[in-house]
């Protein structure tokens, strides 16, 4: 057989898939079943799979042996065997126990919401720490599984849950598992170094951090591709960005040079998704550390989709196990000009925009600016004729409001950072 393009092999090869969700009724679920299977499938089709059918059971206990009842599997076997379904999505997590179980009575691939998220995580990978992170998150998912799942490990072809390390890795024994998730973790741990020695620095420049958070797929990376293209930032590179969950994987940084010539770190995060494997926050942590020593965060939500509040709630608990808390927020509805009979809270640190048409954006600045460089102090100097050099900076690095040369030295009006009000104090008038 041969293909044209990589499209009609993707076609030929796409697994067809119907999704099972289990609702017990818990007060705990911060959203329905209904809304968690549409979920799953934008999850699916971001992995690749066309999505058959969705299938909810009502009960009250989980099945140790199943998940779901056995009526319901037997059901199930016979609605993949009617619409050539040969891959079924649970949308919890399932032990390997359940796996093998479900796989022997459906006679199809059986994958949880968990294999699913870790797929797409890997097909997206870019950076090295990137890869190795999912790895990571992929190792520690699979490790107290080895017994259960039995023939899931020895699958072969390109389908959903066979990304990533491989099968030939997954079939080494336990010892072998934990000696390369030690090795990720000690290749992690070396670039988590430089990470804190740029940390460090940035600190040592007292250089403002604002982070990106919110669900997956708000717009996090659009706003700031938006931001580096209206301010004269020195770094023309814009980030990817695109209508699609988990387009962003890896953290990306900017420098922001604004008008008034204001400095600040601008950070792009992974994006969040309702039960979020707790193995993929664990591997992108050092990530995700980044948020924690932000200075100020900016939550993007979604304004058109009409679950945002559940997408607040999970970015909020996200925050929390990253033990990001008391930190400074600006809460930002995006998509603003999209909104259509959706009601849209207001308050003073809550902004409307749109990234796409610039709705707002200004407006986003000015607050930040407000937020992260309060600190600043309003000074007049006069340098001496022969440093011309700190002349040159300030007006280089600083918002100078007046320069003029009068017979003793420059003088200078501005607005100077703490560490350069130190450096700069003997020159005050």
């Amino acid at each position: 057989m041969q293909f044209n393009d990589n499209n009609e092999i993707m076609e030929a090869i796409q697994q067809r898939a119907i999704l099972v969700g289990l609702s017990t009724g818990s007060k705990k679920e911060i959203t329905t079943i209904e809304n968690s299977l549409k979920e799953l499938e934008e999850l699916a089709n971001a992995a690749g799979a066309k999505v058959l059918h969705k299938m909810i059971q009502n009960k009250q206990k989980i099945d140790t042996t199943f998940y779901i009842g056995k009526g319901k599997v037997e059901e199930i076997k016979i609605l993949c065997d009617e619409l050539d379904a040969n891959l079924v999505i649970f949308n919890d997590e399932l032990s390997g126990a359940q796996i093998r179980n479900l796989e022997e009575a459906i006679q199809r691939t059986i994958i949880d919401r968990t294999t699913l998220i870790l797929d797409i995580f890997a097909q997206r990978a870019q950076s090295k720490e990137g890869k190795l992170q999912v790895e990571l998150a992929q190792l520690r998912y699979r490790l107290p599984r080895l017994i259960g799942l039995g023939k899931s490990l020895s699958r072969t072809g390109a389908g959903i849950g066979t990304r990533g390390p491989g099968e030939k890795k997954l079939e080494l024994d336990r010892r072998h598992i934990l000696d390369r998730i030690s090795d990720i973790k000690g290749q992690l741990g070396e670039i988590k170094k430089n990470r804190e020695v740029q940390r460090k620095q940035r600190k040592k420049n007292e250089m403002p951090v604002v982070a990106l958070v919110g669900y997956t797929n708000a717009g996090k990376s659009t706003l700031m591709n938006k931001l580096i293209t209206m301010t004269d930032s020195s770094e023309e590179k814009e980030v990817y960005a695109k209508d699609m969950l988990f387009a962003t994987l890896d953290t990306s940084h900017r420098k922001i040079i604004l008008p008034s010539k204001e400095e600040f770190i601008l950070i792009d995060t992974v994006g969040f998704v309702s039960k979020l494997p707790h193995s993929l926050i664990e591997a992108f942590k050092a990530t995700l550390e980044e948020v924690e020593e932000a200075d100020l965060l900016l939550h993007i939500v979604d304004a058109t989709n009409q679950d945002y509040e559940m997408q607040m709630k999970v970015t909020k608990q996200v925050l929390e196990e990253l033990n990001v808390k008391d930190k400074p927020i600006i809460l930002i509805f995006n998509k603003i000009d999209k909104v259509e009979n959706i009601y849209i809270p207001s308050g003073e640190d809550i902004l409307h925009l749109s990234a796409v048409e610039g709705i707002g954006v200004e407006e986003l600045v000015s607050k930040v600016k407000g937020k992260i460089f309060s600190h600043m102090k309003k000074v007049e100097l006069l340098i001496p004729y022969d440093r011309g050099d700190i002349v040159s900076y300030l007006c280089d690095k600083t918002k100078v409001e007046k320069c003029e040369y009068r017979e003793d030295g420059v003088f200078v009006k501005s607005s100077l950072a703490p560490i350069d009000y130190n450096k700069y104090e003997k020159y005050l008038i």
